[in-house]
């Protein structure tokens, strides 16, 4: 199984299959606008600028699970990012990704990584980590990267500030296109 199984809702809420994004790395994150890491947007916008061309690809995915922080419409969140932060990478539909209402996509992405990790230590799985963090998506801007074959290669929490990222992308970017 992969993410290209997966379709999601863009903002005009018309599902887009994700297999449209076959053998390009990408990085999945559940965002806000009115968050303390909403900054973030600008270090992701960077990530995308620096490697769009090499086949990477973000996908900006609204959530208003956490206190509310993504409030508005998903026409009034996308033109917030392009307006303030001046993002070219597509934002979709808000999203949950905790609780019976979590999108599938969510479900499986948690299941494959169910704790948070950090750059350079991707795939060291700790049992007992796992059953004390347990797989719950914790805030705004977790992100998940996504390798070329559509799996999910590692899970980052909000702390992990976009830029730190890149080595692991150039390096999954470099791996053999399908």
């Amino acid at each position: 199984m992969s993410i290209y199984q997966f379709s999601i809702k863009n903002i005009k809420n018309e599902f887009v299959s994700l297999d449209k994004y076959t053998g390009k790395v990408l990085l999945i994150v559940n965002t806000a606008s009115k968050c303390g890491y909403t900054p973030q947007y600008e270090g992701l916008e960077a990530l995308y600028e620096a490697y769009n061309e090499q086949g990477f690809d973000i996908l900006d995915l609204p959530c208003n699970q956490f206190l509310s922080q993504a409030p508005g419409s998903n026409q009034s969140l996308a033109e917030f990012c392009q307006f303030n932060y001046g993002t070219q990478f597509e934002t979709f539909s808000k999203i949950k990704v905790n609780g019976k209402d979590a999108i599938d996509l969510y479900k499986y992405l948690k299941q494959e990584k169910p704790h948070d990790e950090t750059p350079g230590d991707e795939g060291k799985n700790s049992p007992l980590k796992n059953k004390l963090t347990g797989s719950k998506i914790k805030w705004n801007f977790t992100k998940f990267l996504i390798d070329r074959k559509g799996k999910v290669f590692g899970r980052y929490n909000s702390r992990i500030k976009p830029e730190k990222l890149g080595p692991v992308i150039e390096k999954l970017l470099k791996k053999e296109k399908l």
